[in-house]
């Protein structure tokens, strides 16, 4: 017995500022790379690595926007709702390998400061600081409304502090000559962005690993379905996230004797569970007597 069948991740929505957003991103991103070589910047090639996230999570986003209309098949029952923790996975692995790199890069300019262009180096940052501030105009409006948008928002927004660190570094060159200056802001991006990462892939692994959702109190849960006069106990309750929004439930009910309309009990506990957890998709198994005795019971 079950409520709220719908295993896709929710209707499309906010497609074209993605779109906008990752070509600007990308298109940027090559402009980086190059100018943080021409330039000799640490600094910015670090921000580079950063972008380069920002086009990873961006294109996930869209991944998991068409992957959303694909229904669910006799090979895969829930859909492809996984892809955007698979990708997240992929996301911080290139994350912790690029930040090491440039962490690795860092120690070696702190004994031997080359010689930065800053005015490339200012210009370049100014310039990716306003392609991060168009991309997160494009995506705040639905960051408000949808978790995969407000990820990559998150990205974006993040990616733009580390563009003023490069424009505060530049400057810094400029006034002072001091390239030292360089290698301490490629290290503050590198810090700044490896405990993300780090959330980013146990985030990811815990939906992998079928984890009961993030702010989920299991035991509230189990209260509620127990709360309900007809219901004497409840066992094998399970909840997990399909992705970052979709949570499943399943649990057995064993209902007490004098029960008669067992599918109006089903129907109330449901509506309770939607109501109260944002839980839709339910399997909701109600028994006269446990089956937790019963031979073979897992």
């Amino acid at each position: 017995m079950s409520a709220g069948h719908d295993h896709g991740t929710g209707e499309v929505k906010h497609a074209k500022p993605l779109w906008w957003a990752l070509g600007l991103t990308s298109t940027f991103l090559v402009a980086e790379i190059i100018g943080g070589l021409v330039t000799n910047s640490l600094a910015l090639l670090s921000d580079a690595a950063h972008m380069m996230t920002d086009v990873i999570a961006l294109t996930v986003s869209l991944i998991a926007v068409k992957m959303s209309q694909r229904p669910a098949d006799a090979k895969r029952t829930y859909g492809y709702a996984r892809m955007e923790a698979i990708g997240a996975i992929i996301n911080g692995g290139l994350l912790f390998v690029v930040a090491g790199y440039i962490l690795f890069e860092a120690i070696n300019r702190f004994r031997q400061p080359p010689e930065v262009a800053s005015t490339g180096m200012l210009v370049i940052a100014v310039l990716g600081l306003i392609v991060n501030l168009i991309s997160m105009r494009l995506l705040r409006a639905g960051s408000g409304t949808s978790l995969n948008v407000k990820g990559a928002y998150l990205e974006v927004w993040s990616d733009m502090l580390g563009s003023v660190g490069v424009i505060i570094g530049a400057i810094v060159i400029k006034l002072t000559g001091w390239t030292l200056v360089d290698p301490i802001v490629a290290v503050l991006i590198g810090l700044w962005v490896l405990p993300r990462t780090w959330v980013l892939l146990r985030q990811a692994g815990h939906v992998l690993m079928q984890g009961v959702p993030e702010g989920l109190d299991l035991e509230a849960v189990r209260k509620a379905l127990g709360s309900h006069h007809a219901v004497r106990s409840v066992h094998d309750l399970h909840v997990w996230a399909l992705g970052t929004r979709q949570a499943v439930l399943t649990a057995h009910l064993v209902v007490r004797p004098e029960t008669v309309d067992l599918e109006s009990v089903r129907i109330a506990i449901a509506r309770q569970l939607a109501e109260t957890f944002d839980i839709h998709d339910i399997t909701l198994q109600l028994e006269r007597r446990s089956c937790e005795s019963e031979p073979g019971h897992a």
